[in-house]
């Protein structure tokens, strides 16, 4: 094992003059942004459902009209095949303003205060507990890869 693995890289040490309360403070804003991520994810895990949805909705009309139901497939062209999920809006837009209004800003809030408080060396919180878990000379806890 070269000493280079023994060591973190320079991007996951925390700079001079940076103290335990401000990385923890950073972890904790990181935490928060990547629990966003996966919120994010998840509404476009809604919107591609509810397009799935909607799209299985034009064989569920050419059905019923084969079958000789046209009223219900009128009903469900109608009433349901390209409906607002809320007033005025489709997924998609619910997505755009969600990404606007709320993802946007706190991602760039979040790098600018890494880049400000930390030099921008992210993960320091997660870099140094990882350094205080691991095993020095095992194979498995190296601090980086070779």
């Amino acid at each position: 094992m070269t000493s280079n693995e023994e060591r973190p890289d320079r991007a996951h040490e925390r700079p001079e003059g940076v103290g335990d309360l401000t990385v923890e403070a950073l972890g904790s804003l990181s935490k928060a942004l990547e629990t966003v991520e996966r919120a994010r994810g998840h509404l476009y895990g809604f919107h591609q459902l509810t397009g799935t949805a909607d799209l299985e909705l034009d064989r569920a009309v050419r059905l019923l009209r084969e079958a000789g139901h046209a009223q219900w497939a009128d009903r469900v062209q109608e009433e349901v095949l390209g409906r607002n999920v809320i007033p005025g809006h489709w997924t998609f837009q619910i997505v755009e303003a969600y990404d606007h209004t709320y993802y946007e800003p706190f991602r760039d809030l979040e790098r600018g205060a890494v880049d400000a408080l930390a030099a921008g060396r992210g993960h320091l919180y997660e870099a140094e507990m990882k350094e205080a878990r691991r095993t020095t000379g095992h194979p498995d806890h190296t601090a980086r890869p070779a």
